[in-house]
């Protein structure tokens, strides 16, 4: 990235104002996940006028962007050359961009199988609180050495800095998918994917809500015909459930659906992430599991201790992904070494407190 580009420029000149006036920023691509975390501060630094496509290698499957770039014009494409994103980033809304893609660190149905945001971030260019531009990885894995700070950055929610741009590590589409339904209760979901998954099967994705299991195959044509037989259930036409996997990606699905309503009288909508063996948390509410057992959302009026004590004793924890009132805390509390480990790489980056001043702590 030149460090001459005017656009850039807007950007380090608006973070140097703000150090010197000792004023916050918000750090704002489409807004589509403002949601998420805890209120956003300061004034909003929009880094949409930093966008396209700086390169693309299909053949070394790598894609350079920058932090503006629509995501949606990004997968397009990827999808052109036969590529994609594998974890299958959430975009909740039109407008959703690559930085936030990153910033959030969300990944969609296919996670537990292919794995997060972070795995695939290859490098990235990042303007810190002092106005400089410092760039960390690179374009190929073996670059990744030492302390991973392009890495660092999936989920930081723009406590750091300004992610300018990201190098992508993509994969092809596969050839082949199926959908499979099954009709089962929660316990009896939880034991078969945890059978499952210890068999080689190629399982991309699965949700169970309400009685019904639904897993999605991914791979080679002959796997994925293979493990159709060998699973059984009930084999959904293409035309409903890609709707389907979709709306669960990007929380238009029903279960989430009516999740937003609940939220708007008053509930709330927790993520939680448990170990896949966990057994069935015994918590009031609609619950929805995904990746295998290891997240599952939870939609109810159940005190914030409740869910955060339930989800330690199985193992894991609880984020309040979407409410009203968020004064319970977004994210689980961290232990003393791993708050300290936080505010010292916030003081690094961001000694002045400029960039998305308390998105995931006090403080931070």
């Amino acid at each position: 990235m030149s460090v001459n580009d005017p656009a850039l420029q807007v950007l380090i000149d608006r973070v140097l104002s703000a150090q010197a006036a000792g004023a916050q920023l918000d750090i704002r691509g489409g807004g589509t996940k403002a949601f998420y975390g805890e209120a956003p501060q300061g004034e909003p630094l929009d880094t949409r006028i930093l966008e396209g496509i700086s390169s693309y290698e299909p053949t070394e499957l790598v894609v350079t962007a920058r932090c503006g770039t629509s995501l949606a014009q990004l997968e397009a494409v990827l999808a052109e050359k036969g590529q994609c994103l594998p974890f299958e980033p959430p975009h909740f809304a039109p407008g959703s961009t690559v930085g936030g893609m990153v910033a959030a660190g969300l990944a969609g149905p296919a996670r537990a199988a292919v794995g997060s945001v972070r795995d695939y971030v290859l490098g990235a260019t990042l303007l810190n609180g002092r106005g400089e531009v410092l760039s960390f990885g690179g374009q190929v894995m073996k670059n990744v050495a030492g302390y991973d700070v392009a890495r660092l950055l999936a989920g930081s929610l723009g406590t750091l800095g300004v992610i300018l741009e990201v190098s992508l590590k993509v994969l092809p589409i596969a050839p082949a998918t199926a959908t499979l339904r099954f009709s089962m209760g929660e316990t009896e979901a939880l034991d078969r994917l945890n059978t499952w998954a210890a068999r080689p099967l190629p399982i991309n994705a699965s949700a169970w809500w309400d009685g019904t299991l639904l897993l999605r195959l991914r791979g080679a044509y002959a796997a994925v015909q293979a493990a159709i037989p060998a699973l059984g259930g009930e084999l959904i036409e293409p035309a409903h459930a890609t709707p389907f996997w979709d709306g669960l990606r990007h929380h238009h699905d029903e279960f989430f659906v009516k999740a937003a309503a609940a939220v708007a009288q008053g509930a709330a909508l927790w993520r939680i992430s448990l170990p896949s063996t966990a057994e069935a948390l015994r918590l009031p509410g609609q619950q929805l599991i995904e990746w295998g057992g290891a997240q599952r959302w939870l939609c109810g009026s159940v005190a914030a201790s409740a869910v955060r004590d339930a989800a330690a004793r199985a193992g894991g924890h609880a984020t309040l992904f979407r409410a009203a009132d968020r004064s319970a805390g977004v994210f689980a509390p961290l232990k003393a070494p791993l708050d300290r480990l936080h505010r010292e790489l916030k003081k690094a980056f961001d000694p002045c407190g400029v960039f998305n001043a308390g998105r995931l702590y006090p403080g931070l």
